[in-house]
Order: structure tokens, then C-alpha cells, then sequence
């Protein structure tokens, strides 16, 4: 999220009136819970911390509001838990059952199966995967059978070798498989919700194990349009490479039959916060409809005369014999927590079937 004027800080949503949210879900939930020590124990110090710190400086606010009976704490946190506008509040009392509940485990792993419907518990069952890496994928595969679709979610989601903003559990880096059954399970999933997950959990592995992923994936029958989703997205990575076995997965050879009439981008020459306009006109040169997945490379400037290339997904088409295809599409040239822009050369490459076909370039002026 930017940071801009027009919208708040990522970390804004646990500001004051979330405070206030859960103190008030807290008082009406029970009244065990201390919503002054809450208050004054969750405002002390928030205002310097980043989204996920304020998450666990939250939850370890909840310590002393709570009544000191780990079970019966449970019970106010489930009353709580639908009073809460969802989101990173509701992660924020997740986060309560990873820090206290490691010395009972069952009961903290009920919980966060109840809790993630509201918010999920995919951070709050990291430790639990790092303290008994075994017990707690049993649990989770028995959640793959869940009939609310927020809890086998969490059951892919909460195993990702590479989750983003989670901490990173050594069992899984060291074999970031072991999600294995538990995504066979769920891999015709009729929950978008749960088959996002489970693509994205693959696309983790595609990262340190493309062998192991494609060999996996060959036999996954694609008639089902479920699966074939997520054969699909989970794919991405490999795709976006150029992977010969992934893009025949997807019924797609290397390379194409085109001739490309025009590659440019306009204006030339952008300053940092400008839009790009990029363009491309295709035509088929064979004799057969071919399926297409477009993507396009930018190589960015960086320092000392080096770049960095990233791939970006465009457009996936099948274009018949002899049919023309124009392409437009239109990215902003801004800074990210994850990439920031340097001023010089920057080269584009159309990529057709993981092929590159033609090339192109703007400048990026000093700010």
C-alpha cells in the first residue's frame, strides 16, 4: 500500500480505532477482560512500529487483559473474534494463541482453526510448524476435510515454504515439499480462496524444487477446471523463465509462430512517478491456431552500470492462422519497499511462449 497523501499507511490499520475495536469486542465478549490495562499496555510505544510488529505488540497487550487461565483466555478470544472487523485485527488476537500456547498445543491449534475464519491464523501457526513440525501437519491435514473453506485454506496457506511477512520454518526450508498431501487434497478445492493458496503454496516450491513441482504437476489430471487453475498460477514463475516443461504443461510450446509488426513504449524518456505506455502488434505466421502467453522483461538500471531484470505477466490469447493481435498495456514507474528505480537505460523485452522476440527502451531521468 502507499504511502501517500491519498492512503494510509499499511500500519494505519492497527492504529487507535483498532485499538479501541478490540477493546470494545473485548468488553463485550467478557467480562474478565481489563480494557484499561489492554489499552494502556496496546498504545504504549504502537505509534513506531511496523504492521506486523504492531500485531505482536497487540497480542502481547492481550496478556494482561486476559484472564491467566490459558483455556478460559480461548474462550474470550472466540467470543471476541466475530466482533472484530476482520483483517489484521482479527490476526492481531491470532497472534495471542502463537505467543502463549505452545505448552498446549491441541488446544491452541483448535483455536487458531475457529479464529482463522476471522482472520487468518497463517502466521500464528508458524511456531507451532517449528516446535512439532510433524504434529502440527497432521492437524492440518485433517483441516484439508474442513467444511468451512477459511480453515483448508489455512492448511495450504499456514505450510507455504516462503509465506511473505512469516517467519520461516526450518523443517520446511530444509524440505519445502512436505506440504505435499496436503496440497494433493486440495487440488480441485472449489473455493477460489483455497485454490489461490494452494497455487501459490506450488509456486514457493517452483522456487528451490522445479523438478520435483513439474514431475508433480504431469500427474495431475487437468480435466477438472479446478486443478487446471491452479496447474496454471501455480506455474507462474516457471513460465515467466521461459520453462519448456511448464509451458507444455499449459498446452503451450516454446517459442511461437509470429511476426511482430511493433514493439515500442512511449514517452522515451519518464521521470520517476510517470506512466509508461507499452505497445505490441502481433501476427501469426502459421498455418494453425496457436495458443500465446505474453509476457514482457524490464531490465532495470542499477548502479555502477549493472541491471535487474523482472518479468511481468501481459496476456495469455490464442491467436488463429494468419490472425493480427494488438497489445497494449500501461505501468507507473514508482518506488516499492521491494524495488526502488535508478536513473538510465531501461530495456524491455517482449517474451512470446518464454521466447524473446523483440526489444525496446525508455530512459529514466535523475529525480
Amino acid at each position: 500500500m502507499s504511502d501517500t497523501g491519498t492512503q494510509p499507511l499499511l500500519k494505519d490499520l492497527l492504529g487507535p480505532a483498532a485499538l479501541t475495536a478490540i477493546a470494545d469486542a473485548g468488553t463485550s465478549a467478557s467480562p474478565r477482560f481489563d480494557r484499561t490495562t489492554f489499552l494502556a499496555a496496546a498504545s504504549n510505544g504502537i505509534d513506531t512500529l511496523s504492521i506486523m510488529e504492531r500485531v505482536r505488540h497487540i497480542a502481547a497487550a492481550l496478556v494482561p487483559a486476559l484472564p491467566a487461565d490459558y483455556p478460559a483466555a480461548l474462550d474470550v478470544l472466540r467470543a471476541m473474534a466475530p466482533r472484530l472487523s476482520g483483517g489484521f485485527q482479527a490476526v492481531a488476537i491470532t497472534d495471542y494463541v502463537a505467543q502463549q500456547g505452545l505448552a498446549d498445543f491441541d488446544a491452541s491449534l483448535a483455536a487458531l482453526a475457529d479464529l482463522t475464519r476471522y482472520g487468518t491464523a497463517e502466521f500464528a501457526i508458524r511456531p507451532f510448524l517449528a516446535a512439532d513440525t510433524e504434529r502440527t501437519m497432521a492437524a492440518m491435514q485433517r483441516w484439508t476435510a474442513n467444511d468451512d473453506e477459511h480453515v483448508r485454506r489455512l492448511a495450504s496457506e499456514g505450510c507455504r515454504p516462503r509465506l511473505p511477512w512469516a517467519a520461516r520454518v526450518p523443517a520446511l526450508k530444509a524440505d519445502p515439499t512436505l506440504g505435499a498431501p496436503i496440497l494433493e487434497a486440495l487440488k480441485a478445492d472449489p473455493a477460489v480462496y483455497v485454490r489461490k493458496s494452494v497455487a501459490n503454496h506450488l509456486n514457493d516450491i517452483a522456487k528451490d524444487r522445479p523438478d520435483w513441482l513439474l514431475d508433480r504437476l504431469a500427474g495431475w489430471p487437468q480435466d477438472d477446471p479446478a486443478t487446471k487453475w491452479i496447474v496454471r498460477h501455480a506455474l507462474r514463475t516457471l513460465i515467466k523463465a521461459g520453462d519448456p516443461r511448464a509451458l507444455a504443461l499449459i498446452g503451450v510450446g516454446h517459442g511461437a509462430e509470429v511476426a511482430v509488426g511493433r514493439f515500442a513504449v512511449e514517452p522515451a524518456t519518464v521521470r520517476l512517478g510517470a506512466q509508461i505506455a507499452i505497445a505490441a502488434d502481433l501476427a501469426s505466421t502459421s498455418a494453425a491456431t496457436q495458443p500465446l502467453v505474453i509476457d514482457y522483461r524490464i531490465h532495470y538500471a542499477r548502479a555502477g552500470g549493472k541491471t535487474a531484470a523482472k518479468v511481468f505477466k501481459w496476456k495469455a490469447l490464442d491467436l488463429a492462422a494468419g490472425e493480427t493481435a494488438a497489445l497494449s498495456i500501461r505501468q507507473t514507474i514508482r518506488d516499492f519497499s521491494t524495488r526502488r528505480h535508478h536513473p538510465g537505460r531501461h530495456r524491455i523485452e517482449l517474451i512470446v511462449n518464454g521466447e524473446a522476440m523483440a526489444e525496446t527502451a525508455f530512459d529514466l531521468l535523475p529525480a
